[in-house]
């Protein structure tokens, strides 16, 4: 039996509950395909996954994304070779070294694109894609509220709705990821760390810039910016709430939809915008394309090995980053 490196979680907890283990490789099974792991994503989901906000069964290995060689294909997969660059977006356990894969949740990485920034790319830009087309749909002349504009998804966000004719007002928490997501076209940004209350301040700051509003406002903090989020929409604005990187929103009256100007509040999640053949090969070739084509700017803020990844969950909980986190096996 052949072993190979993996990180586990045995108990919910914080970083330090991230074991390196020894695992027996998977083995291709009907409708899979297995692969030798290049880089794996670390995402907020992980973390919430560890610590038991979102229990799994235990044990397990974390991680959802990555990119990597075929090395085995299943009975079954016709469109998929072995010795092809893949990524995933959405496949449990892919902190290892080799990763079973569902073809469903293969896409062929284009041989212009590197495998790591096929695995910095694919989920949240999958999540950005459909948020900026799908669950609002961004036009030319919008104004959009983006919170985190610096971080994995608010960059790649900043850059898809400017790219549709958006202007984007993004929240950063530091001068240096205020630059950054000037770079990636953001027209305004707002500090939320200098603000005692961002509930009041941020829609006091965003009306001062668009009196009656944003058209959007693109929210993955969660608990400290819904309420300053809601308060900056113009009147018949859409809300989507697609994260809770500083805690869950408590329960919402629908009333306060009503009072804020007949506002539209969504929680969207990506498995119900990749639920199709079709909308996986939209989403993920115009992605692709754009970071092949120079249109599409990827930030990977660090590299670490597979056994530190407790490092990089605690700079991801701990706003320590810009851009994206890699695991390379």
């Amino acid at each position: 039996m052949l072993l190979v490196r993996a990180i586990q979680v045995m108990k919910p907890g914080g970083p330090e509950v991230l074991e390196s283990v020894e695992l027996p490789r998977p083995v291709a099974t009907p409708g899979h395909v297995v692969v030798r792991v290049e880089a794996a994503g670390v995402n907020f989901i992980d973390t919430y996954q560890r610590s038991g906000a979102y229990p799994l069964p235990l044990p397990f290995v974390p991680g959802k994304e990555g990119a990597g060689q075929i090395v085995e294909v299943g009975e079954g997969v016709e469109d998929f070779v072995e010795g092809e660059g893949v990524a995933w977006a959405f496949t449990a356990a892919s902190y290892a070294e080799y990763v079973l894969v569902p073809a469903t949740d293969l896409y062929v990485v284009p041989e212009d694109v590197e495998l790591d920034m096929a695995a910095a790319v694919i989920l949240q830009g999958l999540t950005a894609h459909y948020l900026v087309t799908s669950s609002y749909t961004v036009l030319p002349g919008d104004t959009v509220l983006i919170h985190a504009a610096a971080g994995g998804v608010g960059l790649l966000l900043t850059q898809l709705a400017v790219a549709r004719g958006a202007s984007v007002i993004g929240t950063v928490s530091t001068e240096d990821k205020a630059r950054i997501a000037l770079q990636a076209g953001a027209t305004h940004v707002l500090r939320y760390d200098e603000m005692a209350d961002v509930s009041t301040e941020l829609p006091v700051a965003v009306r001062e810039l668009v009196p009656e509003g944003v058209h959007a406002a693109y929210d993955g903090v969660g608990r400290t910016t819904f309420d300053g989020s809601l308060a900056s929409l113009r009147r018949r604005g859409s809300m989507v709430l697609f994260g809770a990187a500083s805690g869950p929103v408590p329960p919402v009256d629908p009333q306060r939809l009503n009072r804020a100007g007949s506002v539209f509040l969504s929680r969207p999640t990506l498995s119900d915008f990749i639920a199709t053949a079709d909308e996986r090969e939209w989403r993920s070739s115009d992605i692709f394309h754009g970071l092949a084509l120079g249109d599409l700017s990827v930030r990977i803020d660090h590299g670490y090995a597979l056994e530190e990844a407790a490092q990089a969950h605690r700079a991801l909980e701990g706003r320590l980053t810009s851009g994206k986190l890699l695991l390379h096996p």
